[in-house]
């Protein structure tokens, strides 16, 4: 080969390398097209999430929607399409209030595990126990206790068994306002209706204390006088009444611990464990919004302070 055609076949080797690189394309961006797809779907993903909600809910409204990662967007309003309003989604129907009594102001008035659903079967069963075992008719002075609907649980908690009461069980405490007030302290034993405490119509006198501890929510928080001096322990313990208005905060002393009261529509529920034996009933005390002490039981004559 000469010279000459050695120059030109070199010559177009370099011609050849050039237009291959020319056509070749460049090496696929991988990663930045993944990161895009992925933002893209999560942003299509979340924008259609955001319709259902807009269909299901009125009134329509923006919706915040999570995007993709750093620098990508983190918003997306959502209007209606065209087709949405010409046929607008009709207002949810609420579903019916399932038959039953209203639960307590706190979760913490439900204890030892007592979910709200066993403490309205309780109280089912105690109201089925007084309609079959007391006569309301003619000359009979006890009332009617009502259906369970029209109650409004306030407390549940373990009831321990004693020498006057063997067997362990729970007790449910249960308020309503019409047409009397009335107030239930409920036993419940192996599933059935074992003990039912009431009392219709108002305690509270006109000279009454602002704090009132209810007269026979004793059962709640003592074992029997039968076994004075050997209580079973720990015992768990509850304590009720009513208070007016002006009472912002009840604190309950008991066995020397303190805890703050709930106060429930009219009501203050407190309870706690005992883990010594004690002599001496629950010491209350009330004050009012602005924090002055308006009641002390240790100052209530009316108020029994020694079991």
């Amino acid at each position: 080969m000469s010279e000459e055609e050695r120059d030109f076949e070199e010559q177009l080797r370099e011609l050849l390398a050039e237009d291959a690189y020319t056509i070749r394309p460049s090496p696929v961006p991988y990663p930045q097209i993944r990161r895009k797809g992925v933002v893209e779907r999560r942003r299509q993903v979340a924008v259609a999430g955001a319709v259902l909600v807009t269909l299901a809910a009125v009134p329509v409204g923006a919706f915040a929607v999570g995007g993709g990662g750093p620098g990508t967007a983190d918003t997306a309003t959502t209007t209606p399409t065209a087709s949405a309003s010409a046929t607008p989604t009709p207002t949810p129907t609420p579903s019916p209030t399932p038959s039953g009594p209203a639960g307590p102001a706190t979760a913490g008035q439900l204890r030892d595990g007592i979910t709200l659903e066993q403490a309205a079967e309780g109280l089912d069963k105690c109201l089925a126990y007084d309609r079959d075992h007391v006569d309301h008719g003619g000359g009979v002075a006890s009332p009617d206790l009502g259906k369970a609907d029209e109650y409004r649980i306030i407390l549940a908690l373990n009831s321990t068994g004693d020498s006057n009461a063997p067997g362990d069980g729970i007790f449910v405490v249960a308020v309503k306002e019409k047409p009397k007030e009335t107030r239930l302290i409920c036993n419940i034993k192996n599933g059935e209706a074992s003990g039912l405490n009431s009392s219709v119509g108002s305690d509270r006198l006109p000279d009454s204390p602002p704090v009132l501890a209810d007269t026979n929510g004793g059962k709640l928080y003592q074992q029997s006088f039968l076994d004075k001096g050997r209580w079973k322990l720990p015992f768990g313990w509850g304590f009720i009444g009513t208070v007016e208005p002006t009472v912002a905060k009840v604190t309950v002393s008991y066995g020397g611990a303190d805890s703050e009261a709930v106060l429930d529509h009219g009501w203050f529920v407190a309870s706690g464990t005992l883990t010594q034996q004690v002599t001496r009933n629950p010491h209350l005390k009330g004050y009012d919004k602005d924090g002055k002490l308006i009641y002390d039981s240790a100052e209530d004559k009316s108020y029994q302070q020694v079991q």
